[in-house]
């Protein structure tokens, strides 16, 4: 065999493991984007078992009349949009209140890179939340007026329980959506399990 012949076939290799080369690049960052598309168009969302109580269907919430908060503040008609929420009800901010208080501030510092995009808010009927307020100073604390808070917390009544006096936590998603509840007994550690399934997945918020 001539030299020529072996730098031609010595070039055809090169060729041949450059196109392949080429090809394994093409595959890798082409089959990700392929499978981003497919989701979008199949409207795909990964499955898996919820730790708290899904409602069924999605609630729509709405507040029919405005609602004001701890500073004087009224409420947009869309606070409960655009970003995922915790929420607590309560007509007395009790031991068990602030202990729910408690968790849900540790489980929003826990959301780390993700805690812009949680708020938490609290329900309330209770008039002095001083104590409250310099305690969770970026909770959002609405409690005016009165008859319209009771009102508002009907929407989130779950079975015969009543939203006031059920120590639960709720979500609501960033189109304003009750997806989801946390009874009193739930440990925090698989509700932050679930919410950061929820959010690592979702398509909003």
């Amino acid at each position: 065999m001539t030299n020529t012949e072996t730098n031609n076939i010595e070039y055809l290799d090169q060729q041949r493991r450059g196109r392949l080369i080429l090809l394994c690049m093409l595959i890798f960052f082409i089959t990700p984007i392929i499978a981003v598309v497919a989701m979008y168009k199949l409207d795909w969302r990964p499955k898996g078992e919820s730790i708290g109580e899904l409602v069924t269907p999605a609630k729509a919430l709405t507040m029919q009349q405005p609602l004001v908060s701890s500073d004087g503040n009224v409420a947009s008609i869309n606070l409960l949009k655009d970003k995922w929420s915790m929420v607590y009800m309560t007509a007395d901010c009790d031991a068990q209140c602030k202990d729910k208080l408690h968790q849900m501030r540790q489980l929003h510092v826990s959301l780390y890179k993700e805690i812009p995009r949680m708020q938490r808010l609290l329900f309330t009927t209770v008039s002095d939340v001083t104590e409250i307020k310099q305690n969770y100073p970026d909770l959002l604390i609405l409690n005016q007026p009165k008859t319209d808070i009771i009102s508002f917390s009907e929407q989130f009544n779950i079975h015969n329980e009543t939203s006031m006096t059920a120590g639960r936590i709720y979500l609501i998603d960033p189109l304003g959506h009750l997806i989801m509840s946390y009874s009193a007994s739930t440990s925090p550690a698989l509700v932050r399990k679930d919410i950061t399934r929820l959010m690592k997945y979702s398509w909003t918020g």
